[in-house]
């Protein structure tokens, strides 16, 4: 439920508005650490109206692929699907994840027509041939990228994997990922079961603070380190769990960090040298180091103290204090 606020209509009549528009920015107000914390989590989500543009276009995405290409299956996938992607909409991706038939694999496997990125250049053309004035339409390492004037949605192509799951290209290695994003959806509905419905909330929040200090991390590994470091822990309340991310991912972003499907690879592999390791968790211990000043001040009873310091880590995502 979005935070909300009250205005008067030219026909004397009060509508409910969500907060966030009342405001020039994202910034907000609130009397208390944990109304803050609930305000953030209502302005984190996407609307209902965003929700069903969403809904439209991917389903006009998937119709034209579908209608270039032989396709077996096709789906949304990634945050938007996970339910942990956050607001605005327009700094966020979609992801539609198209199974293609096995023909197209052995077109494009061992070095034939350009490979992995041939085949991104046959799903790029095919969805330009009908988004002929769409701003920008670019292939990236696993994905062909369209670039929407109010958001981008990333089409994934993919072939059924022998065993289960999928194969996806890597256009930069030169290889073929396993995966299964269905097995994500599953595994990360479970585990918001499993906390009371506040660990989706929270891995919210994390995204939101790693948007606030300039997206070091990539969304799925925060998301998959936070499955690991929550596993049965309970999330007693929402700033004690950032706390708590922030205190053992200090450590834990110094191991690899594997795909909870159950396939091999490490989700946190673009971070890979010692310099980068010890940046994230430099990131870590700085947000650990306001988390735990944040905590402190609030049980003294230094409330400003505290929002200030939730705020170096949120931005305007957090609540003034007033």
């Amino acid at each position: 439920m979005l935070a909300k606020g009250l205005i008067k209509s030219s026909t004397k009549r009060y509508i409910v508005v969500p907060r966030f528009l009342l405001y020039d920015s994202m910034d907000f107000m609130a009397t208390s650490i944990s109304e803050a914390f609930q305000n953030m989590k209502g302005n984190l989500e996407i609307t209902d109206l965003q929700t069903e543009t969403v809904s439209t276009r991917q389903q006009n995405v998937r119709r034209v692929i579908e209608a270039g290409l032989s396709v077996s299956d096709s789906f949304l996938t990634g945050s938007y699907i996970r339910n942990t992607m956050i607001a605005p909409l327009t700094k966020a991706d979609v992801d539609v994840f198209v199974v293609l038939d096995s023909k197209y694999f052995y077109n494009y496997t061992d070095g034939k027509n350009m490979g992995q990125a041939g085949l991104l250049d046959l799903v790029k053309s095919t969805l330009r041939k009908t988004y002929t004035k769409t701003p920008d339409i670019s292939r990236n390492g696993q994905a062909v990228a369209i670039r929407f004037d109010d958001f981008m949605v990333d089409v994934v192509p993919a072939f059924n994997r022998k065993g289960g799951g999928y194969l996806i290209p890597n256009s930069i290695s030169q290889s073929w990922i396993s995966t299964d994003p269905k097995k994500h959806v599953e595994i990360f509905s479970a585990a918001n079961s499993a906390h009371d419905g506040d660990f989706i909330p929270l891995v919210k929040m994390i995204k939101a603070w790693n948007k606030n200090t300039g997206n070091y991390f990539r969304s799925f590994h925060l998301e998959v380190l936070a499955l690991k470091i929550l596993d049965n822990v309970k999330i007693s309340d929402f700033p004690s769990g950032m706390r708590y991310f922030f205190d053992k991912g200090r450590e834990k972003m110094k191991y690899q960090t594997v795909d909870p499907s159950g396939y091999p690879g490490d989700v946190g592999s673009y971070i890979s040298s010692a310099a980068q390791i010890q940046e994230a968790v430099n990131r870590f211990q700085t947000a650990f180091d306001c988390a735990f000043k944040a905590e402190d001040y609030a049980k003294r009873g230094y409330t400003q103290a505290a929002f200030d310091e939730w705020k170096k880590i949120f931005g305007d995502y957090f609540p003034s204090y007033y």
